[in-house]
């Protein structure tokens, strides 16, 4: 009998904790969770994109399809100038547009004469993808495509033979260009165009056209690490707008079936997400540097300042998702300066705002921390170990982490995140400091998830607390950074 109660107790019962080794068992996932390949694109936090086609050339935002191959003449083309002022702006990865709604190939395409083999550049033999992806990889970039499934030049796109050349041009891509990051297909289908000559509109149904099933399971095939981006995933999710800004309440979860293109409803669910979402498919918020996606010199007076940049930055990143940042080159086939002195001058802000963690060397304690066990406890958030985490109990969902900087300081800045390998979780929180002895409520927030960036009035305090005021399980918080 006594030997059975032993062994019980040190079972345990799901929500309770056995301690016979003195071991306590871990939190249990809140699905969804991310997969390993969705965890490496979170930890991207900003990347590039690239606009530059027949469209840089013609001042159009949308080419109609009738464009000249012969138009697409840069005079100064230079890959490792973008993949260099890129990398020095801080940003992981490159999204090139390899053809977009105009059907304009920036690759010697076997299966259409409309594409850069057919222009000036470099005599015919030019491949502007293999140029931009080699300049990446010498500058330690990730790679990504964009594959328009618009195509406003050819003249079988609405038919089935259009979906086949799709998918052809899809597996070149994946097949001749190292590793993919990334594979963004855009919104944008059917309406009028050239189609071969048709000059006509053209609808299709984009939910069942591209049978998109299958169409994925070529990116699962050829690029398995690759992230696949669209209106509504399957990997990540478009944000609901082009102006940089995910929701305030952001969760990476959604229910892909309750999204309907164009719909004011599906934008904002996609801006906020679904806390009850089936799956796991986080924002990314796509904006452009200039007022357009390609490069118009009456834009040149017009690009972001690098304090509206260093606002997107908060509230995308900020905000637990993925920037996409649109740098378009000009004619000459080079990141313009305007361009690049605002991306150097956002750094500098960025890097200055971040320089010093105050709260590295902090003392942290909490109200509760799973089992009173130390391998749970408050101290793992500012360890610098992000496979650590800070938990509670499986019954406690609302808890407070106070941090002592051990000397009052100027605080503008608080970090956090969540171990979202177990889930997104934090519904709510609040932030006080110690003010005139007591606390001082200075801000609130709703979700986390891989990361929240809460900017404060700068205020000077020794003490500050974060208080989880509602969770849909234990919370496990990962990291706190306090600038």
């Amino acid at each position: 009998m006594g030997k059975f109660y032993l062994l019980f107790i040190c079972a345990g019962i799901t929500g309770l904790f056995s301690s016979c080794s003195g071991n306590v068992i871990p939190p249990q996932a809140v699905l969804p969770v991310p997969n390993e390949h969705q965890l490496a694109w979170h930890e991207l936090e900003q990347y590039a994109f690239v606009h530059f086609t027949t469209n840089t050339f013609t001042g159009k935002e949308w080419g109609y399809g009738d464009e000249q191959p012969a138009i697409f003449n840069p005079s100064a083309f230079d890959a490792e100038q973008w993949a260099k002022n890129i990398k020095e702006a801080g940003l992981k990865a490159l999204i090139l547009t390899c053809k977009h709604h105009d059907g304009f190939c920036l690759w010697q395409s076997k299966y259409t004469e409309h594409s850069v083999k057919n222009s000036p550049f470099m005599g015919g033999g030019g491949d502007v993808v293999k140029l931009v992806s080699d300049a990446c990889r010498k500058y330690g970039l990730k790679f990504g495509i964009y594959l328009s499934p618009w195509d406003r030049n050819s003249a079988e796109y609405g038919s089935p033979e259009y979906v086949t050349y799709y998918r052809n041009q899809l597996r070149e891509l994946l097949s001749n260009y190292g590793e993919i990051c990334e594979v963004w297909f855009d919104g944008a289908n059917g309406g009028d165009g050239f189609y071969g000559g048709a000059v006509e509109a053209r609808k299709i149904d984009n939910a069942k056209y591209y049978d998109w099933a299958n169409t994925h399971s070529i990116v699962r095939e050829l690029a398995p690490a690759a992230i696949m981006f669209s209106d509504a995933g399957p990997d990540v999710r478009w944000c609901g707008n082009e102006r940089g800004f995910a929701g305030e309440t952001n969760w990476c979860t959604i229910s892909i079936d309750t999204l309907f293109p164009g719909k004011p409803q599906t934008q904002k669910l996609l801006n906020r997400g679904d806390e009850s979402g089936k799956s796991w498919v986080p924002a990314e918020v796509d904006v452009s540097i200039r007022p357009g996606w390609f490069y118009h010199e009456s834009e040149d007076s017009k690009v972001k300042t690098p304090e509206k940049l260093f606002s997107i930055y908060m509230e995308s990143v900020g905000r637990g998702a993925n920037l996409l940042l649109n740098i378009p080159p000009d004619q000459r086939g080079l990141l313009h300066d305007n361009d690049i002195q605002a991306l150097k001058d956002w750094k500098k802000l960025i890097d200055r705002t971040f320089a010093v963690n105050l709260a590295a060397k902090a003392k942290v304690k909490a109200d509760s921390y799973r089992g009173k066990s130390k391998v749970y406890a408050a101290g793992n958030v500012n360890d610098g170990d992000r496979e650590t985490y800070w938990a509670t109990d499986d019954s406690v969902t609302s808890a407070c982490l106070e941090i002592d900087l051990g000397k009052p300081q100027k605080v503008s800045y608080i970090l956090i995140q969540e171990y979202i390998r177990l889930g997104q979780r934090v519904k709510s929180f609040n932030i006080e400091v110690w003010q005139d002895g007591g606390w001082k409520s200075v801000a609130n927030g709703t979700t986390v998830g891989y990361k929240r960036i809460v900017g404060i009035p700068p205020t000077e305090t020794q003490k500050l607390r974060i208080n989880i005021t509602d969770a849909k399980s234990c919370p496990v918080i990962s990291n706190v950074e306090i600038y």
